[in-house]
């Protein structure tokens, strides 16, 4: 049987040769002084969900992800001597049901390079996750122990699409205390504000039982260098014994007529999804409770609660969003787990995408369950 290879095809095979090719001279050269890891994970389930399309049907098959995004990457570093290095990364998200890279992102959806030392902080250039985002994940992230952005985490649709594009990232670190600096570049000729984002987080987080964590991301429309869309940020979480509680909230607002950030994931067909024309500001109240039952088993309970005020009357509405886990390791790197999901949907938000960054699918009426059960192996 003779096989066409389409272009990107051949494009793909390419670039994962040439990952292959470059790790094994990396293998030969590297020191004692030098390190690089691949890395990935591979999950996927079979999901069960209502309102899936327009007509109220139901669909139910092998699902894009699980709890857990399916990525592999490459990350490592290189001893430049008096506390200093060279550190990069890059990684690639796919779908496992079909072995297919998730078209809304770019092959490597992070790519960065930069350099870090014990005195004066890290500094990486690339495609990388925002402060924003880096807040909530390292103090009151939804289900801290899944890696990460999965299935139904409704708070990652509310950081400016989690990642961005032509950014310069510092971060400090004093003890306990992190703070990052962010600086996104538009590129546009003649207008350097234009497609901009600009950030900035603090995060606490101990050893100790508290968490707490507060952020800020302004982007610029790319056309209109007047128009913004902004997020902020602020929540924690508290573990006393086996037991964690984590709060949050997390607020969306833009300026009427944005809809040109080309350094995030704003593509016309996503904006269309999260339904970004009817809003004025979305306000999202979310908080969960997770316990360890054992080393092995973790049980969590999730609501979000999202508030939307409109461009214009019609456009107000809420949404209230339940989420239920359980996951058990068979070993330090293979998964199993159950999850199941509900969402009311109201006024201006139905049909809103509001599920996470692997939601793929939205409530087309006003409720929408959702169930899965799921493997995950990490390596």
């Amino acid at each position: 049987m003779k096989t066409r290879l389409t272009a990107q095809g051949a494009l793909t095979t390419a670039v994962a040769a040439t990952i292959v090719a470059t790790t094994g001279c990396y293998s030969i050269m590297a020191s004692a002084q030098s390190s690089i890891i691949l890395y990935g994970t591979v999950d996927t389930s079979v999901r069960y969900v209502t309102h899936a399309d327009s007509a109220g049907d139901s669909k139910v098959g092998l699902a894009n992800g699980g709890l857990s995004e399916s990525v592999f990457g490459l990350k490592g570093s290189e001893d430049l001597g008096g506390g200093a290095s060279a550190v990069f990364q890059l990684e690639d998200r796919f779908f496992p049901n079909s072995g297919t890279i998730d078209p809304a992102y770019p092959f490597f959806n992070t790519a960065f390079v930069g350099l870090q030392s014990t005195t004066y902080g890290r500094l990486t250039l690339g495609r990388q996750i925002n402060p924003l985002t880096d807040a909530v994940l390292r103090t009151y992230v939804s289900n801290a122990w899944l890696p990460t952005n999965y299935e139904f985490r409704p708070e990652a649709t509310m950081s400016e699409g989690v990642w961005t594009s032509n950014m310069a990232k510092y971060v400090a670190q004093w003890q306990d205390v992190t703070v990052e600096l962010s600086y996104a570049f538009g590129g546009a000729a003649g207008n350097f504000g234009a497609g901009s984002q600009i950030g900035a987080s603090v995060a606490y987080a101990p050893q100790g039982p508290l968490r707490l964590g507060a952020a800020y991301l302004d982007a610029r429309d790319a056309v209109n260098s007047s128009l913004h869309v902004k997020a902020w940020t602020a929540g924690g979480a508290y573990t006393f014994g086996n037991t964690r509680i984590n709060a949050g909230w997390i607020e969306n607002r833009q300026d009427p007529g944005f809809g040109n950030f080309p350094n995030g994931p704003y593509t016309p067909t996503l904006l269309a999804a999260l339904k970004y024309s009817a809003f004025a500001s979305r306000d999202m109240f979310f908080g969960g409770i997770t316990q360890t039952l054992t080393p092995a088993l973790h049980l969590s309970g999730n609501v979000w609660r999202t508030i939307q005020r409109g461009e214009n009357a019609a456009k107000n509405g809420n949404a209230t969003q339940f989420s239920a886990i359980a996951d058990y390791n068979l070993s330090k790197h293979t998964d199993v787990y159950i999850e199941a999901d509900y969402s009311l949907y109201r006024g201006g938000l139905v049909g809103a995408q509001l599920q996470g960054i692997s939601g793929v699918s939205s409530a087309d009426g006003t409720t929408q369950l959702g169930m899965m059960v799921g493997l995950r192996h990490l390596f």
